[in-house]
C-alpha cells in the first residue's frame, strides 16, 4: 500500500478486471518411439515441421535393427502423417536399445566414428564420432582448403596484417619471385594477438609448430607473406532426401571459437546446435600448437581434383583446383528393437531434467496427445523381438503415463494383421477413459521406396485431432474426417464388421464411395458408461487444465469471501464464453453450467486447512453418432400428426 506523509493529491493506477482464464491448446502431440539419430534423453525440443523432425532425428528412411533388419521408420512416417493431416506442434522422445552390444568406451555401439592418426612423435589421433548412435550418423564429409591473400603489410607504428583472427593458421614463406610463382620455405603458424604497451594498440605474434613465439616485426612485409588458411565442411546424409549442411571458414586451433573442436564439441552452449550438429571432432594433443597439428593433418588428406599433390605452394599457384579430402564415417547402428523398458524410459537422479522416453514428456504442459507409432508391430508374431506381452505393456504404459498427467489422451494402435476377433481381444485389455483404439492400419504410398506400406493409425489421427480442433473446436467429436495420404487401409471394412467393433469402443476406419477413405469412429476403450466419446475426454481435459492454468494467481491469497467471489467470476468468464462459442450444452447459460465458490462448497475444516473450493458443473456436447430418419406414408386425407 502506498504511503501518504505530505499533503497533496495522489493519483494511483487500480484494475476493477477479475483476472481472465485463457483456454490451452489442444493440438500438441507426443510421439514415443526408435528413430535413426537424435538425442536419447532429456527434455525434448518442439517440432513444427517435417523439416524439424528430420534435422535432429534423421530422415524418414527404414531403420535397420541388429535383431529385426531393415524395418519401416514407424515413428517417421508418424510424424510425417501428423503435419499432412493438418498437426502443427508435436514432442518426439527417442527410444534407443542397445541391446548387448554396448562396448567399453570410449567406442560405443550404434556410434559412427572415423579418425586418423598423425606422423608425429609421438603419434596424436584426430576423430570424428557421431553426437548420437544411429545410422544416420554414418555421414560423409568432405573438407576444402582456401588460402587467402598476403595479410602482412607496413604502417607507420611497424609490420601488421589484417583479415588476420587470434588463432587463425596462418602459412607464413618468404615472398615468390616472380610473384606470380609459388614460394619456398613456408611454414604453418599460429597467430596470437596481445595488446603492444608502446602503441597502445593490437601486436602479433606467430607460434611456430615448436612451440616459440616469434613477434611479427621479425618479418617484414615484401620479404615475407602471411596467408590465412582456412577449411569448409559439407556434410552429406546417408538417406535419399540429398540433405547436406555446410560450414564454412573454419579454424584449425581449438582455441579458436570458429574452430573444429568448438563447432563440433561435444558439449555446445546452444542447445539447438547441440541438437542439429550430427558430428563431434576431437584431438588427442592439447597444447598450444595442436591447431598446426591438425592442419598438417587434414591437408596431408587432401586430394586435388587434377591428381596432383595438395601443398600449401601449390595452392597459392594455382595448380591444384578444388583441394579437399572426403572422410566416411562408419559403423552407425540403430540398435536393437525397442521393448516397452525403453518406451517407459528413466529418470535420472543426479538430473531431473535428464529423462528418457515417455518419462521425457513429463516436464512438457503442452502436450495433449500422447502415441507410441509402431510399438505394436507384429505384436501377434510368435518370434522374438516382435511379443504380444511386450507390445500390451508399451500400450499400457502409455495409458498410465496420460492418466498420471491428467490432461493427455493416450492415441492407440492396433496391432497390425489382426482379424476382427483379435482386435476384439486386443481391445479386451484396455480399459481406461483417457485412451483410444484405432483399427485397421493405414495403407500408403511411401515417399522413401515409392512402394505401398502400411503404417499405424496414430500418427494420422493425431493430427486429425489437431485439424478437428483448428476447424471445429475440441468440444467437436474428431471423427467422419478425410484421413490425408490414405490410399486404402489394410483391412476394408464394412458395416456389419464395424458393427461388431463399435460397441467394444474400436474406433474404424472406413472407405466410402464418393467420400473416400474416413475416419468413422471417436469412442473411447473403456466401459466406463459416462465417458464413451473422445470428445468428452478431450474437452473436459481441456476445460480442466485451462482453469488450472488460468488460476494460478490466486494461490495464497486471502481465502475469504472476497476470493471466491473472484474465483467464480473468473470461472464464470471462461465458460461463458465456451457457451458463446457453442461449445456447451443448453438454451440458457444456467443450463450449459454453474459455478459456486461460497460457504455452501467449503467446510470449516476445508478452511482451517487452507482449501478453496469451487463447484462447477457443465454439460457437454455429445456426437450424433447414430441419426435416425423415421419415414412413413399417409394418405392425402389422413391428418399428419
Amino acid at each position: 500500500m502506498s504511503q501518504y506523509l505530505s499533503p497533496g493529491v495522489y493519483v494511483e493506477e487500480v484494475s476493477f478486471r477479475t483476472g481472465t482464464i485463457e483456454g490451452v491448446s489442444t493440438s500438441t502431440a507426443g510421439f514415443v518411439g526408435p528413430t535413426r539419430y537424435g538425442p536419447i534423453s532429456g527434455t525434448p525440443t518442439v517440432l513444427t515441421c517435417l523439416s524439424d523432425f528430420v534435422a535432429i532425428y534423421g530422415s524418414i528412411d527404414p531403420l535397420v535393427y541388429a535383431d529385426a533388419g531393415p524395418t519401416v521408420h514407424f515413428l517417421g512416417q508418424a510424424v510425417r502423417a501428423f503435419y499432412d493431416n493438418g498437426g502443427s506442434l508435436c514432442y518426439v522422445s527417442r527410444t534407443w536399445n542397445p541391446g548387448t552390444g554396448v562396448a567399453s568406451p570410449p567406442e560405443v555401439y550404434g556410434y559412427a566414428q572415423a579418425s586418423q592418426v598423425s606422423s608425429s612423435s609421438p603419434p596424436q589421433t584426430l576423430t570424428w564420432s557421431g553426437r548420437y548412435p544411429g545410422s544416420e550418423g554414418n555421414v560423409v564429409l568432405t573438407i576444402s582448403f582456401t588460402i587467402g591473400q598476403n595479410a602482412l603489410f607496413n604502417t607507420a607504428s611497424g609490420p601488421t596484417v589484417r583479415g588476420v583472427n587470434d588463432y587463425d593458421m596462418v602459412w607464413i614463406s618468404p615472398v615468390a619471385s616472380p610473384p606470380t610463382q609459388a614460394g619456398t620455405g613456408g611454414a604453418f603458424y599460429c597467430a596470437e594477438s596481445y595488446l603492444n604497451t608502446s602503441t597502445g594498440g593490437v601486436g602479433w605474434s606467430f607460434r611456430d609448430a615448436n612451440n616459440n613465439l616469434h613477434d611479427i616485426s621479425t618479418f617484414l612485409p615484401g620479404a615475407q607473406e602471411v596467408r590465412v588458411f582456412r577449411a569448409n565442411l559439407q556434410i552429406a546424409y546417408p538417406d535419399g532426401t540429398q540433405r547436406t549442411d555446410f560450414y564454412p571458414g573454419l579454424t584449425f586451433d581449438p582455441r579458436s571459437a570458429t574452430s573444429f573442436a568448438q563447432t563440433f564439441a561435444a558439449q555446445l552452449n546452444d542447445s539447438y546446435y547441440q541438437l542439429t550438429r550430427p558430428i563431434v571432432f576431437s584431438f588427442s594433443d592439447a597444447s598450444a600448437t595442436a591447431g598446426i597439428e591438425i592442419a598438417d593433418l587434414m591437408l596431408a588428406q587432401a586430394t586435388s581434383s587434377n591428381g596432383d599433390p595438395v601443398t600449401i605452394p601449390n595452392m597459392i599457384q594455382g595448380t591444384v583446383p578444388q583441394p579437399q579430402y572426403t572422410e566416411q564415417l562408419q559403423d552407425g547402428q540403430d540398435g536393437y528393437w525397442p521393448t516397452s523398458p525403453q518406451y517407459q524410459g528413466q529418470e535420472d537422479p543426479s538430473n531431473p531434467l535428464n529423462k528418457s522416453g515417455l518419462y521425457a514428456f513429463e516436464d512438457l504442459s503442452d502436450i495433449s496427445i500422447v502415441a507410441a507409432p509402431g510399438s505394436t508391430y507384429n505384436a501377434e508374431g510368435s518370434v522374438p523381438p516382435f511379443n504380444y506381452a511386450d507390445a500390451q505393456e508399451t500400450t499400457n504404459y502409455v495409458i498410465a503415463h496420460c492418466e498420471k498427467m491428467l490432461y493427455r489422451i493416450a492415441v492407440l494402435d492396433s496391432p497390425n494383421l489382426e482379424a476382427i476377433s483379435q482386435v476384439s481381444a486386443w481391445r479386451g485389455q484396455v480399459d481406461s477413459t483417457y485412451a483410444a483404439l484405432y483399427y485397421p492400419w493405414i495403407r500408403i504410398v511411401d515417399p522413401v521406396t515409392d512402394t505401398e506400406i502400411n503404417l499405424p493409425p496414430s500418427g494420422f489421427v493425431a493430427g486429425i485431432y489437431a485439424r478437428n480442433d483448428n476447424d471445429e473446436g475440441v468440444q467437436k467429436a474428431p471423427a467422419n474426417e478425410i484421413v490425408t495420404d490414405a490410399i486404402g487401409f489394410e483391412t476394408m471394412l464394412n458395416k456389419g464388421q464395424q458393427d461388431v467393433l463399435n460397441p467394444q469402443g474400436v474406433n474404424c476406419f472406413r472407405y466410402f464411395e464418393g467420400r473416400g477413405n474416413r475416419l468413422w469412429g471417436a469412442r473411447l476403450a473403456t466401459s466406463d458408461t459416462e465417458w464413451p466419446y473422445v470428445n468428452l475426454r478431450r474437452y473436459m481435459n481441456y476445460l480442466k487444465q485451462s482453469i488450472d492454468q488460468g488460476t494460478q494467481s490466486l494461490v495464497f491469497e486471502s481465502n475469504g469471501p472476497d476470493l471466491w467471489a473472484s474465483t467464480a467470476q473468473m470461472v464464470t468468464d471462461f465458460l461463458s464464453n465456451e457457451y458463446a462459442n457453442r461449445r456447451l450444452l443448453g438454451a440458457t447459460k444456467a443450463q450449459a453450467f454453474f459455478v459456486r465458490c461460497d460457504l455452501t462448497t467449503m467446510t470449516q475444516n476445508d478452511l482451517d486447512n487452507g482449501r478453496l473450493v469451487c463447484l462447477i458443473g457443465v454439460s457437454l456436447l455429445r456426437p450424433a453418432e447414430f441419426v435416425i430418419f423415421r419415414i412413413g406414408q399417409f394418405t392425402a386425407s389422413s391428418t399428419q400428426t
